[in-house]
């Protein structure tokens, strides 16, 4: 709901008054509800307030707790208030009007650093504890909002953004290679995996799940929260985990629909965003309150599908079906006509302030905001983290598992049951499970070419950066992607690792900021988080259903031809090749440039690109985006942008 600042002198000589002021104006570019300033000696903390949740209306931030001696500025909503309350034993007449703010303070001054672990929701916050001291930011288990922070000697700087950092004396715009170096190496859409780095040299962030403490002694980062280790639920039947399921995930729906303005809600024609909606729609009956706005993504008139008849690159039959049998819903479909990656990447790389992967989508995930903000939305329900926590399950690794394991009566009873839900006849799934379950022996015998994204980096960048070693401490292979095929292994490195998660969420607060609304993932709650990894594997597949869980849980809140379908998902931006046709000539002239010039080739990998614009002259069509080398020019291409304007000084 801020932006936030924060300076702290910690060697105790008074702040130049100028530096507050910088940072403050390099935040004004973005809309603001209020903002306000405390300074005291060496200390200065800055907000600029978007009054989002109704309790926001009209706070004051930074807020001065005179009593406890507590400045506290914050970029959060806070989901467990009724936790809150009762842990924090407020009394109730206070309860109804209090700020997350002020929550999170009280928090901070019971459980001190301890606190953030106690806390469930989005968010950024920094505290001046006058009587230690000491400057405390902390950021939220998955990295929701982002927060930054430089050290100039004895000076401290935190901020919700980069350039407010980059306005202060002393802090240069000097490229850091060493991030650029994990983001050219890993082909997956993780832009880094060491998550305290940014692409400046002088700028830092703090990782999810840390806290950060400024003293006479000087800066530290530690982690609070590590989500391992979950002990297993047990319960007697099938219809309790069903039951548990709806009690969690309405609890974490129903509290992210806190807001004085209008709640909307991404809609696919998916299980996860049709689950949020279902649940949304249900939890705004009961209180009476208006209409569920959901806006979707869906082609351009022109485009003619050319994927497999199991994707649906148009999801709007399955979309209508959702609204009709939901009922109470708003229903928007947008194509975004005259859209394209290619004229998105400026804009990008202003709102990211950093190079970026998810290019295919970019058009319309900042097209969701904008019709978002149009229709006066102040939360937009989104269901990213799904995939990892409520529909996790999927049949073949966990019939694999089966077949690892001997329990061949078990998985001879599934079969048929698969079969029949997916398509497909099931013996011929034995070689497929015998492959996941036995990998080295499938390698041995497959002579299948495993796809991967050509390299960008080049060798010789790597080579001195030492990326290579570094990205095998996180799991990659020197390919940049994971070395283990294990989804179970992967999943449980998810959600012990704090990158995956980090580029999303850094676009999710940018847009934030611009837009002044908020993107909201009960898929990502902690509360659901903990649940679903506390789930036996059993419950996610069963009866011949991947996903089991989900759908059995959605009976009846939706529709069979979406809860039940296994023979087809959606694929979102497919049409991007298409929509880039028309401006190809310009693009094309621009990768010539590109090639010519030498200093990005410090960086990139020459063979690589001049191979793909190669295959770029020859004229290509829309299903260009099956071939490499598309994704490969755009990813180049927005690297060669950022740092030419870093050397512009943009």
């Amino acid at each position: 709901m801020s932006a936030i600042a924060g300076i702290y002198q910690f060697d105790q000589r008074p702040l130049d008054p100028d530096e507050g002021s910088r940072m403050m104006s390099a935040l004004e570019r973005f809309p603001a509800d209020d903002a306000q300033t405390w300074q005291q000696d060496a200390v200065f903390i800055g907000c600029r307030s978007q009054w989002i949740v109704p309790e926001s209306i009209g706070e004051r931030l930074p807020f001065y707790d005179a009593d406890r001696k507590l400045v506290i500025a914050a970029d959060a909503i806070i989901d467990n208030r009724e936790q809150l309350f009762r842990l924090l034993s407020i009394e109730t007449y206070r309860r109804r009007s209090m700020t997350d703010s002020e929550l999170i303070l009280l928090a901070y001054e019971k459980w001190r650093d301890n606190a953030p672990k106690h806390l469930v929701g989005d968010f950024a916050f920094v505290i001046w504890d006058e009587r230690r001291r000491r400057l405390f930011a902390a950021r939220d288990f998955s990295g929701g909002r982002t927060l930054y922070y430089c050290m100039q000697g004895s000076r401290a700087a935190v901020c919700t953004l980069i350039q407010p950092l980059l306005a202060l004396h002393g802090v240069t715009r000097e490229l850091h290679e060493p991030w650029l170096a994990e983001y050219l190496a890993i082909t997956g859409m993780i832009d880094t995996a060491d998550t305290s780095s940014t692409v400046y040299r002088s700028i830092q962030q703090v990782p999810p799940s840390h806290y950060l403490t400024v003293d006479a002694q000087g800066l530290k980062l530690s982690q609070y929260e590590v989500l391992s280790s979950i002990p297993p639920l047990r319960l007697k039947s099938d219809e309790e985990y069903v039951e548990a399921f709806h009690e969690v995930f309405q609890e974490a729906v129903s509290s992210r629909l806190r807001t004085s303005r209008e709640v909307g809600a991404q809609l696919s024609g998916g299980l996860d965003s049709g689950t949020i909606v279902s649940f949304a729609v249900r939890a705004l009956r009961k209180d009476g309150r208006k209409t569920l706005h959901t806006l979707s993504y869906v082609p351009p008139r022109d485009f003619k599908d050319f994927t497999p008849r199991s994707e649906m690159a148009d999801e709007s039959p399955a979309i209508r079906s959702i609204v009709k049998h939901v009922g109470g819903i708003s229903d928007r479909y947008l194509p975004f006509e005259g859209r394209s990656p290619l004229t998105e990447i400026e804009d990008f790389l202003d709102v990211m302030e950093m190079p970026y992967k998810f290019f295919e989508n970019s058009f319309w995930l900042k097209g969701m905001f904008e019709e978002a903000h149009r229709l006066g939305v102040g939360v937009l329900l989104n269901g990213g983290r799904g995939n990892m926590s409520i529909s996790w399950g999927s049949a073949i690794d966990y019939y694999a598992l089966l077949l690892k394991r001997f329990r061949w009566i078990k998985l001879l009873r599934e079969l048929p049951l698969y079969s029949e839900r997916a398509g497909g006849a099931r013996f011929r799934r034995i070689a497929e499970l015998a492959g996941v379950a036995f990998p080295v022996i499938h390698k041995w015998r497959s002579s299948d070419a495993v796809y991967r994204l050509p390299s960008l980096i080049n060798p010789d960048f790597a080579l001195t950066t030492g990326v290579l070693g570094k990205l095998k401490t996180y799991g990659m292979d020197e390919t940049g992607w994971f070395a283990s095929s294990n989804v179970y292994e992967q999943r449980r490195r998810h959600f012990e690792d704090g990158f995956h998660w980090n580029a999303s969420n850094t676009l999710s607060t940018k847009l934030s900021m611009r837009y002044s609304l908020w993107k909201r993932d009960p898929t990502n709650d902690l509360r659901v988080i903990r649940f679903c990894l506390s789930v036996p594997e059993s419950q996610y597949v069963t009866g011949g259903m991947d996903r089991a869980l989900v759908r059995r849980a959605t009976d009846k809140l939706l529709p069979d031809d979406v809860r039940l379908n296994q023979r087809s998902r959606g694929v979102q931006g497919v049409d991007w090749v298409h929509r880039m046709l028309p401006e190809w000539g310009a693009f094309r002239e621009e990768l010539q440039r590109f090639k010519a010039d030498k200093e990005v080739f410090r960086y990139l990998n020459f063979p690589t690109i001049e191979n793909a614009i190669r295959k770029a002259e020859d004229g290509v069509s829309p299903d260009f985006i099956w071939d490499p080398s598309a994704r490969v020019l755009m990813r180049g291409l927005i690297v060669y942008r950022f740092i030419r304007r870093l050397q512009e000084g943009r």
